[in-house]
């Protein structure tokens, strides 16, 4: 469709409006106009291959998502912070040549803990997964471990990233979140069955930071001094326990106090009263990654009947001095590796090492990671240089590498492990889907109160959704992942259930 010149006396915001009223007739473009050819999947060297940077669509679509918003974070905006120590107790250098893990090694800490969609002066009790981000300060660099309470996600791409939290955001006209729209997006995303199951339990609403677990939802790998790898995740077990609050519960804890987990954690540390979190690992070779009907790199899954091993104990003993400086200029990012742990081909966190780092370049600035918070303990020894706010102490006259005036060089040791290629680049979703399964899992293990509590929750803001294809494409996927679960969500919702077996009859797993 060829664009005409503005007709005199016609509005931008007028032709904005018949625009918008034809948008079926546009083709999707990139910021430079030129159209996209596939806005579902990210390019990948062959099907289990990482992520390509080629991609420009995805590159694209992650940069200028990451710069939304100034200086707030566009998502874990709500947040708090506390210092400990993360203590090794078992021997692990047959899987991974960290010397974090080293047993007794003592290794200081500090964890953000967060929601994720709304903003930094949002109540604390609503429905919302919780981040819960460890930098390790290790000997050899910091690790940051980056993930959420609940152990999958909502999507398996990061192309789907920026889409998903615009959905779940406050529309852009009414700044109000609607269940219109994010349960639309998620009508379209069978794979987020699992994790809505989940976030709609009372584990979308955690009674304290202290009482909830972390995981790290996706898959990385550990390499030990020889070269050999494995596939890890990663748990914190609350030796707190876990608490969760009721809809009703947290409707009238948020009449009194929406800073509650906030409050609990920092009167707890000052009070003497540590909370602490036992750190497990699961592991899988390459070779039994083929295994399991679904993908165990797709972060839409949890690795049933696969052993945890306990691997250390974190302790969280102080609370920050000044919040901005240190909790709120915390600049964490899966990005930030050791030698011995490195990212897999799992397309979600490939995404995420480039888009969290980049949004911490331009939140807290190019030498963000200069500031004490996150500065690591070991020196950084490297020819970055300049930028906004640096604080380095740059003498020398060499700024380069090679150099035979300086010394300072690659660790051929450290490189990463090597993966075997085959196959094309493609845009391509993930052979092995099994978008309900595991959903219907989760579901059968919850008791009938929880159960009846999930429905209720669900129900909701199920209940709230205009369009009827919306409504029984999302009712379908809940009663394709257990047929019980769905027809108590339908009758809660007063919707058709014939309808809804019918819809759920043509689904695949």
């Amino acid at each position: 469709m060829a664009f005409r010149a503005r007709p005199r006396g016609v509005s931008l915001l007028v032709l904005a409006t018949l625009f918008s009223l034809q948008a079926s007739a546009f083709t999707l473009t990139r910021d430079n106009g030129a159209p996209v050819g596939d806005n579902q999947n990210s390019q990948t060297a062959g099907s289990n291959g990482p992520v390509l940077l080629q991609d420009v669509q995805l590159i694209q679509k992650l940069q200028r998502f990451d710069r939304e918003r100034v200086p707030e974070r566009v998502v874990h905006a709500r947040g708090t912070g506390a210092y400990g120590e993360f203590v090794a107790t078992r021997d692990i250098s047959d899987l991974t040549r960290a010397k974090v893990f080293t047993p007794g090694e003592k290794t200081p800490v500090f964890v953000r803990f967060s929601s994720v969609i709304h903003g930094s002066h949002s109540p604390e009790t609503l429905r919302d997964p919780r981040g819960f981000a460890t930098k390790f300060y290790t000997s050899e660099g910091n690790w940051d471990l980056v993930g959420n309470n609940l152990p999958v996600f909502f999507i398996r791409d990061a192309i789907k990233f920026p889409d998903m939290v615009h959905s779940l955001k406050p529309a852009p006209d009414t700044n109000l979140q609607d269940p219109n729209r994010f349960f639309d997006f998620f009508s379209h995303q069978p794979e987020a069955t699992h994790m809505l199951t989940r976030v709609y339990t009372d584990h979308g609403t955690p009674a304290s930071y202290r009482e909830m677990d972390g995981n790290s939802v996706h898959a990385y790998k550990f390499v030990n001094a020889q070269g050999r790898v494995q596939y890890v995740k990663f748990h914190w077990k609350s030796l707190q326990g876990q608490k969760t609050l009721t809809a009703r519960e947290a409707e009238a804890i948020q009449g009194t106090d929406f800073n509650h987990m906030t409050r609990d954690l920092i009167g707890a540390i000052n009070k003497g009263n540590y909370p602490k979190w036992d750190l497990y690992i699961q592991t899988m070779t390459p070779e039994q990654l083929a295994t399991p009907e679904f993908d165990p790199l797709d972060a839409t899954k949890i690795w049933p009947g696969v052993p945890e091993v306990k691997v250390g104990t974190m302790t969280l003993n102080r609370n920050p001095d000044n919040v901005f400086l240190e909790t709120e200029q915390s600049a964490l990012a899966p990005s930030n590796l050791v030698p011995g742990i490195e990212p897999s081909e799992d397309r979600l966190l490939q995404g995420r090492i480039f888009s969290y780092a980049d949004t911490q370049l331009y939140r807290v600035g190019t030498n963000g990671l200069q500031l004490p918070v996150n500065r690591p303990r070991t020196a950084a020894v490297n020819h970055h240089q300049d930028g906004n706010l640096n604080a380095g102490a740059r003498s020398s006259s060499v700024n380069y590498e090679p150099s035979a005036q300086a010394d300072i060089s690659a660790s051929a040791s450290q490189k990463y492990s090597q993966l075997p290629l085959s196959g094309a680049t493609q845009q391509q979703r993930i052979a092995r889907t099994q978008n309900f399964r595991q959903a219907g899992d989760y579901y059968r293990s919850l008791s009938a109160r929880e159960q009846a509590n999930l429905i209720g929750n669900l129900a909701g803001d199920l209940g709230q959704v205009k369009s009827d294809g919306v409504k029984y494409t999302m009712l379908s996927y809940f009663q394709k992942a257990d047929a019980n679960y769905g027809r108590a969500l339908s009758r809660a919702v007063q919707a058709d259930p014939a309808r809804v077996e019918a819809l759920a009859a043509r689904l695949q797993d």
